[in-house]
């Protein structure tokens, strides 16, 4: 079998996988959007699609502002027990670090109201022993190990403090499983950037003492001259034949210095295990490609798959998977009419860190484009609505449709920390407008069609001012489309007509 990484691209970090059957199913963080979660679904490990996500009511989650790129939805766990699914997972609201979970017998359905657990820290996870009892492990400066009651929540006599990585700086996102009648305790350290690395260790004791394995760090891309960087963050798993893998979190960088703009993604790695410690990918590193020995049938998705092309008209009762709102919708901004989508712009600007008539996906590919056609008429300055290329409310590229000094007109914004101008402003007249996004290595770049004409280039940004480096934390960036008053309620609509997403092929 033969693959590319990454296997979901766009901002898809911390992933976590099971299996149930023939059928594994994998989670990622999603931080300040919503809804939270996404399930992905497969029978090959190489070909995904998105099944729904565990977040999808406001009753289930409170998603702050604050910080952003910074806070919310942190490293779920997803496991499977005697028929349950269960993902565990923290919602850090500044200085609160909640620690919840949520339930399921039907992955594609609805997931139950959380379970509020009260374990400190972050990165919680979830061991099923085979004498029925069940570990909570997560990290609170240090990793440690609490029996729990699944069924209140509650805590079961003392916490463990148990194997603390290598040395390495900030461990988290453990994972413990039991194999041949070993405990092994995997660990994330080093922090999530160029340093990242997965440790592991294995017991004859769950609460140990552990051995530490003598080729550690068995997972890292340091040293390597890969275009994938910070490899880490992993979880383990069988398949059907037998066969280990690894999925873990890395990036690609767009060049030299290592800045990267899509945020951390999902990547695949073969494991074989020799003295009974694993060998993961190529002595550890991951390849952008590779050629494994194991033959699992190819699965071909009925849904949504990440990194393929998107045109939706905005059709039926319900938005496509791949789209997302900033924090908790506002009911009343977006609006699907069945045959077009309605964005009614609150007084909320893009740079400022609250709830607005936002709603973008990611960008999965480094070379691509976007199309968002509407119709929109501003009757007040200030009103505006358009397609921004988002990293966060202090870094964003975006062409509108505004009306300024009593004029309607086109205008390029750039926003770059505390920079912001607008640098192109073209007066227009029509009512129906084709915006238009290419992304590439080194720009952003943008133009508009007014009434079905030729497109005509505004202008463009540097990509590496909306990169994770210069402006970022832990999301990568999003294309979305948006209205706004700019300080006051819009007086209209913007009716979206159409919108297409297309990767190019580099």
């Amino acid at each position: 079998m033969k693959f590319r990484n990454p296997i979901i691209s766009g901002m898809n970090p911390d992933p976590s996988i099971c299996r149930v059957g023939e059928d594994f199913y994998l989670v990622t963080s999603t931080f300040e959007y919503f809804p939270g979660i996404p399930i992905y679904h497969s029978r090959d490990l190489v070909h995904w699609e998105m099944i729904g996500h565990c977040l999808t009511r406001n009753s289930q989650v409170k998603l702050v502002t604050g910080a952003p790129n910074c806070l919310n939805i942190y490293a779920p766990t997803i496991r499977w027990h005697n028929g349950v699914f269960y993902v565990i997972v923290t919602c850090v609201n500044g200085d609160n670090h909640g620690n919840f979970l949520v339930t399921t017998t039907d992955p594609t359905g609805t997931w139950s109201d959380p379970l509020e657990l009260p374990f400190p820290g972050i990165d919680p996870s979830l061991f099923f022993d085979d004498d029925g009892k069940v570990y909570y492990h997560g990290t609170d400066q240090n990793v440690y190990l609490w029996e729990v009651d699944l069924k209140t929540g509650s805590a079961i006599g003392e916490r463990h403090w148990i194997w603390q990585g290598t040395g390495a700086n900030n461990p988290e996102g453990p994972h413990i499983y039991k194999i041949n009648g070993m405990y092994y305790f995997l660990v994330a350290q080093g922090g999530t950037e160029l340093c990242h690395m997965s440790v592991i260790a294995r017991s004859k004791s769950l609460y140990g003492p552990y051995e530490s394995c003598p080729h550690n760090p068995v997972l890292t891309n340091i040293g390597r001259s890969l275009p994938i960087k910070a490899i880490g963050h992993a979880d383990l798993i069988d398949d059907p034949m037998g066969n280990w893998w690894a999925v873990c979190l890395g990036n690609r960088p767009l060049g030299y210095p290592f800045r990267h703009n899509l945020g951390r993604e999902t990547m695949l790695a073969p494991v074989r295990w020799e003295n009974g410690w694993p060998i993961i990918g190529e002595n550890g590193a991951v390849l952008p490609e590779f050629e494994s020995t194991s033959e699992l049938p190819e699965y071909k998705p009925k849904g949504y798959v990440p990194g393929s092309a998107v045109h939706d008209r905005f059709c039926g009762d319900a938005l496509h998977p791949s789209w997302n709102y900033i924090y908790n919708p506002v009911p009343g901004l977006i609006t699907l009419t069945g045959s077009s989508l309605h964005l009614l712009g609150n007084a909320v600007s893009l740079s400022e860190d609250a709830p607005k008539t936002w709603l973008g996906r990611r960008q999965e590919h480094i070379t691509c484009t976007a199309q968002m056609t509407m119709q929109f008429s501003p009757k007040e300055d200030g009103e505006e609505a358009g397609l921004t290329i988002y990293m966060n409310p202090g870094h964003h590229y975006e062409i509108a449709y505004t009306r300024m000094g009593g004029q309607n007109v086109v205008i390029l914004r750039r926003r770059i920390g505390s920079l912001q101008a607008i640098e192109a402003k073209i007066p227009c007249a029509a009512n129906h407008l084709t915006l238009y996004l290419a992304c590439n290595r080194e720009r952003y770049a943008f133009s508009y069609a007014a009434d079905e004409g030729d497109l005509i280039p505004v202008g463009s940004g540097e990509t590496s001012y909306l990169t994770t480096e210069v402006g970022g934390c832990f999301t990568g960036n999003f294309i979305a489309m948006y209205a706004s008053g700019n300080g006051k309620n819009c007086t209209v609509t913007a009716e979206v007509i159409s919108f297409n997403y297309d990767p190019i092929a580099e």
